[in-house]
């Protein structure tokens, strides 16, 4: 794996002599992919009234993501490749905590959990791209490996499985109960709303 690991990021990074549009490019991935990610939430809790709930849920999840990314990356001290001579760094950042990458963690769970809900699906397919374009462009300037953005993406699937468990456990789990309750029909659609598909 640390064989193909370093074999990808030779062919993915900038390297000593970037082609200066690509770096350009990569830069602003890098620098603002993560906060233009934050900005399509913003809009879609905004715009889908419907979704709040379930998009106040997923800022919240991202946020326990951030966190958790940040504590197993500080504890397995990954050094970054600038950091071994593999290749220059194009934006400060920290030496350590390397494995998994936060962006690629918190930018890959937003869009998982977008793809997972019908009505935000159209917004999730970009958000997706997005993700794997920041994911390359860290990898580009010398931040990440891209093992780093794997990992983060796997971590995110993790995060988002779940999600998807509690959806499926409220909404089945809970109308079953209400039916056996003796409760109206309208009873049950109330137990199961927070979670349902617009």
């Amino acid at each position: 794996m640390n064989a193909l690991n370093l074999t990808l990021f030779q062919w993915l990074a900038a390297g000593s002599q970037p082609t200066p549009w690509v770096l350009s490019v990569a830069l602003a991935l890098a620098l603002w992919g993560s906060w233009l990610s934050a900005g399509v939430v913003a809009v879609a809790l905004w715009r889908h009234r419907a979704d709040r709930a379930y998009l106040c849920i997923v800022a919240a999840l991202a946020g326990l993501a951030s966190m958790a990314s940040h504590a197993i990356s500080l504890s397995l001290n990954m050094p970054r490749p600038f950091v071994l001579g593999l290749a220059p760094s194009y934006i400060e950042h920290a030496s350590r905590g390397s494995l998994p990458s936060t962006h690629a963690t918190v930018m890959f769970l937003v869009a998982l959990a977008f793809l997972l809900r019908p009505s935000l699906r159209r917004l999730g397919v970009p958000l997706l791209a997005l993700a794997a374009l920041t994911g390359w462009a860290r990898v580009y300037v010398g931040v990440h490996f891209p093992l780093d953005i794997a990992a983060g993406l796997l971590l995110a699937c993790a995060i988002v499985g779940v999600l998807a468990a509690a959806q499926w456990f409220v909404r089945h789990f809970l109308s079953f109960q209400a039916s056996h309750a003796g409760r109206t029909r309208d009873d049950k659609t109330t137990a199961a709303s927070f979670w349902r598909h617009p």
